[in-house]
């Protein structure tokens, strides 16, 4: 009895590949809204404890920063009981819009593992057989590494950047009362700008895999690299020492992973063209 070979699969066209990615665009779109819905529903919880948390005295990070800064000796001003100033909605829609992209926001952040398990099924195709079995441990560590970002720069950065600028004043005349768009413009943005800083050992590690990083490029801008972090550190943190050092290590550690991957990455190039 003859054994019939499996037939191989049509090469998809790009009219094909455009409508596949489509589909895959809808359905990470439509689980972001279930996510961003669910999120909406939970207005009491995403605001009063989420959102306005690092705006509160009694927050987990300034109780934590305060007694870091008195076993240091350091006068960190981050012992207070309660930050001066107030937030404020100054539109007729102002409430309601911040509503629905704080919702849409959180939504991607929830949804942010199924997002990127769509992006590998589109990409799955054009890999090896050996690439496809490391599915489950890529999304992993993706989301993992997006989601620690996103803590970091929730109970680090935003704390730092709260306090900093809640009580800077440049004349007591002054009172700071935040518009409710420019808090949570400020949250929003440092906690998924965090999140997709921390996915930088991913890219290096595609970077690599095309040839366009390698690790000798990596290691001959590490101290241009060590600059650009310390200016950033400094730019989003309060001007003291031990706020820019708790923001720019985490990143120089990440920078140092990726040097790691990518000489990983580039020695297993290697090897596949000698091969």
């Amino acid at each position: 009895m003859e054994r019939i070979a499996p037939q191989e699969e049509p090469e998809m066209s790009f009219l094909d590949h455009l409508e596949e990615l489509r589909w895959h665009l809808i359905r990470a779109v439509l689980s972001v809204v279930i996510a961003a819905t669910v999120a909406f529903l939970l207005k009491s919880f995403i605001f009063d404890v989420v959102l306005f948390g690092p705006s509160k005295g009694d927050f987990w990070s300034y109780s934590m920063l305060c007694k870091v800064s008195e076993a240091l000796g350091i006068d960190g001003g981050f012992c207070f009981q309660e930050l001066p100033f107030t937030i404020q909605s100054r539109t007729m829609g102002g409430q309601f819009s911040a509503h629905i992209w704080t919702s849409i926001t959180a939504g991607f952040i929830i949804a942010f593992p199924y997002i990127i398990y769509e992006f590998w099924k589109f990409v799955a195709p054009a890999m090896h057989e050996k690439e496809r079995k490391h599915a489950k441990g890529f999304i992993f560590v993706t989301s993992m590494l997006f989601f620690i970002g996103v803590l970091f720069g929730y109970y680090v950065i935003t704390p730092l950047s709260i306090n900093f600028l809640g009580k800077y004043q440049v004349s007591d005349i002054v009172l700071n009362e935040f518009d409710l768009s420019d808090y949570i413009g400020l949250v929003r943005t440092t906690v998924i700008a965090s999140g997709l800083i921390f996915e930088l050992p991913i890219l290096i590690y595609f970077l690599t895999k095309v040839g366009i990083v390698t690790p000798q490029f990596l290691k001959t801008y590490r101290k241009y690299a060590l600059v650009i972090v310390l200016i950033l550190s400094a730019v989003i943190t309060p001007p003291d020492i031990v706020s820019q050092i708790i923001v720019a290590v985490p990143v120089l550690i990440l920078y140092e992973v990726s040097i790691i991957i990518s000489k990983f990455m580039y020695k297993k190039e290697e090897e596949k063209l000698k091969s």
